[in-house]
């Protein structure tokens, strides 16, 4: 079980960079149904027990992994702004050798990050 943080008044917006919505609508419902469980979670201020953090953006960036059916999909998320998370990256795992992360991957990451720093900068300021 999930605790949820006494705290909370409010759910954060969801927000999606790029395709990443696209992307997530295309996996499998029971990967969605699961993804979307933690996302809501991270909504609220809380953390699903699979979320790990992503290495190599620093903290706040997390990444959901769920197997479904011998095929691996995973999204990247963001909760280092106070308002908002956003969803940087969706995508199936297509790599038959290894577990790393291919590097067009983790460059796209990053410069969703950088999108989404940007997005949240411009609607902070009135």
């Amino acid at each position: 079980m999930v605790r949820i943080p006494p705290s909370l008044s409010r759910e954060k917006p969801l927000h999606w960079v790029a395709s990443a919505k696209k992307d997530y609508l295309a996996f499998p419902i029971d990967v969605q149904d699961e993804m979307g469980y933690a996302l809501g979670l991270a909504q609220l201020g809380a953390k699903h027990p699979k979320a790990k953090p992503w290495k190599g953006e620093g903290p706040g960036v997390f990444e959901i992994v769920e197997d479904h059916r011998g095929d691996t999909f995973r999204a990247v998320y963001t909760v280092r702004f106070a308002d908002v998370v956003y969803v940087l990256h969706a995508f199936q795992k297509k790599s038959k050798t290894g577990i790393k992360t291919p590097q067009d991957d983790i460059n796209l990451i990053a410069e969703r990050l950088k999108r989404a720093q940007a997005d949240y900068e411009r609607s902070c300021t009135p």
